[in-house]
């Protein structure tokens, strides 16, 4: 699996809403602000730009740009930090604010049927699209799924 296929699996509605997800002053907190427009290939960075040009950019994604989809997620991710920090939590993953320690190895936390349960605990809190795009992030990146996590198909908790 490739991280296109993250963006694949929500379709192009739900890679607009990722988008429009995006937080341009987390961005900027986290300093890829600058690496971010670049990659995007937008000479102005806001959230009327990244609508607009939504089409190009899943157009780019359907064409497999690996290294814009990378920073796509980066940008995703650093935007929904609270979510990610509630997960994780949840799951009793070891994080410094959300993000992984260099020296830990966190896939033991990750045991069987655990994205059914961060699905059905989150998925009134949380922005479904981003919650199933960080659950294939998570499984994608460090599991090595071969495969897409679905929520309907996922056994009722």
């Amino acid at each position: 699996m490739e991280i296109s296929d993250l963006y694949r699996g929500l379709g192009e509605e739900g890679f607009a809403q990722l988008l429009r997800g995006i937080s341009i002053g987390k961005l900027r907190t986290y300093q890829i602000y600058e690496g971010f427009k670049v990659r995007a290939h937008l000479h102005k960075l806001n959230t009327e730009t990244l609508r607009k040009a939504a089409p190009r950019l899943w157009a780019r994604i359907m064409e497999g740009d690996t290294a814009f989809g990378t920073d796509l997620a980066q940008a995703v991710l650093v935007s929904h930090l609270d979510l990610i920090i509630a997960v994780l939590d949840f799951l009793g993953v070891p994080h410094e604010n959300g993000f992984f320690a260099k020296d830990m190895d966190p896939k033991p936390h990750f045991t069987e049927g655990w994205e059914g349960r961060v699905y059905e605990k989150f998925r009134t809190t949380a922005p479904e699209t981003v919650l199933v795009f960080y659950i294939n992030h998570l499984r994608w990146e460090l599991l090595k799924a071969e495969e897409l996590y679905r929520p309907e198909a996922a056994p009722a908790a």
